[in-house]
């Protein structure tokens, strides 16, 4: 039995939990992650060939980091040995490099290391990897469900090719569900199931592309279902819910419903009220929304509704973004929060989408307006003689770092796109736009 078999029960089919029974045993058996497992893509090459280099995958969990690494333990002609970095330390790392050295030298052969959950290792046992990486004792194959670039030391990661591992889509999850349900040696093939259209979606919903999460859920309904007297195990919704411990929301994707509540989310934020804003947060949230979907409808509303009146939403929105990329979800549901809050209790202002698209409207309807002579490039060869640049004012050489002098084109000069609010860091913009305004009058007064 080698590292990765299970023990075999009287039936001849493996033994343990749905997921590790149902894990593919080959690289043809793999599901999703074409970008970097598909036919004719680096990866896949690699192992086929046995020719692998240090590796790092990274991803969110259950989307086949492990699995694959247990292919390449079954594919590859290089001793194969795994490490826990929760459970192992830099004793373990010494025996395995030392008994890796033994097993190029005596008999040639590599040695592959696998090391789930690497990013546990602290500086000193990763820098303990370092030097077999570099002369070639060890393949490393190492797996995360953090950022390597901050999690893992740059010496190894400039050694290493990186792979990113996304979440399952809908259709992987629905085949890898159906294909354990008829698996006769390692699923439920055996068993007499049927299971509701609205049960495998809720399964694939809650999920959020994590197979073993619906792997486990599946296995718990049909090990809890009691046959009817047909023999036939029933898997409806209600048993689905159950077995994945969420009930399920009128919140369908593609549906009414799915663009009500964001509608709902986005009017919350813009008519300043928190606590129905993080109601329909924790509706997307609930119902499986894509984080990120949410974190973009933060972007935007940061500057359609609040905008200059406090500059620091946008911020605020992108940390969320970056949050959410970063350190994912359930923990993204915490900085989505901050900063729909935030967006919620900012003063408001629509003085930035208004500007954009009366200027946009301007462009769009009235005639082109030719670029005023004295704005126009002077750099290049020949310029000055057609007078581009001439008489042009730099407000640096003034006194407050400003000087009136004509931007738009002439017949533009008195269009206004830009108009603050008197709310929040609005008010300061329009005193200066006030000052600049008072500047242009009393310059066109002066003989």
């Amino acid at each position: 039995m080698d590292l990765f078999d299970y023990p075999k029960d009287n039936n001849n089919t493996t033994s343990g939990p749905l997921a590790s029974r149902m894990r593919p045993r080959s690289i043809e058996e793999f599901i999703g992650q074409d970008h970097i497992i598909g036919d004719g893509k680096l990866l896949r090459r690699a192992i086929q060939a046995d020719q692998l280099t240090p590796m790092i995958f990274f991803g969110p969990p259950g989307t086949g980091k492990t699995t694959l690494a247990r292919i390449i333990a079954n594919t590859t002609s290089a001793h194969f040995e795994q490490l826990n970095a929760v459970t192992s330390g830099v004793a373990d790392i010494r025996r395995l490099t030392s008994e890796a050295k033994d097993r190029l030298k005596l008999d040639g052969q590599k040695t592959v290391l696998f090391i789930d959950e690497i990013h546990r290792f602290n500086k000193s046992q990763q820098d303990a990897l370092l030097p077999f990486v570099e002369d070639g004792t060890i393949v490393l194959i190492g797996a995360t469900t953090e950022s390597p670039m901050f999690e893992i030391n740059a010496a190894l990661l400039s050694r290493s090719r990186l792979f990113r591992f996304e979440h399952l889509n809908e259709i992987t999850i629905n085949n890898i569900l159906y294909q354990a349900i008829g698996d006769k040696d390692r699923g439920f093939g055996k068993y007499n199931i049927e299971i509701e259209n609205d049960a495998v979606d809720h399964l694939i919903d809650v999920s959020n592309g994590d197979a073993r999460t619906a792997l486990n859920a599946l296995e718990l309904a049909v090990l809890t279902t009691t046959p009817n007297q047909d023999g036939q195990l029933m898997i409806t919704l209600a048993i689905a819910e159950e077995s994945i411990q969420q009930r399920v929301l009128q919140y369908d994707k593609d549906s009414d419903n799915h663009y009500d509540t964001v509608s709902a989310f986005i009017k919350s934020i813009r008519g300043s009220d928190p606590d129905a804003t993080l109601y329909w947060l924790a509706k997307m949230i609930y119902a499986g929304e894509d984080p990120r979907f949410i974190a973009r409808r933060l972007y935007v509303h940061a500057a359609e509704d609040i905008g200059l009146a406090d500059p620091n939403a946008l911020l605020i929105a992108h940390a969320a973004t970056y949050a959410v990329e970063f350190i994912g979800m359930p923990e993204a549901r915490i900085p989505l929060a901050e900063a729909a809050l935030y967006l919620a209790t900012a003063p408001k202002s629509n003085g930035v989408i208004s500007g954009i698209d009366a200027a946009l409207a301007a462009v769009k309807k009235e005639k082109n307006g030719t670029v005023p002579v004295h704005l126009r490039d002077s750099h290049y060869k020949g310029a000055s003689e057609l007078g581009h640049g001439v008489d042009y004012k730099y407000p640096h050489n003034y006194p407050g770092g400003y000087v009136p002098q004509q931007y738009l084109p002439d017949h533009m000069i008195r269009k206004t796109f830009y108009k603050p609010t008197e709310r929040g860091h609005e008010r300061t913009i329009q005193k200066r736009l006030d000052y600049f305004s008072e500047r242009i009058k009393s310059d066109s007064k002066k003989p």
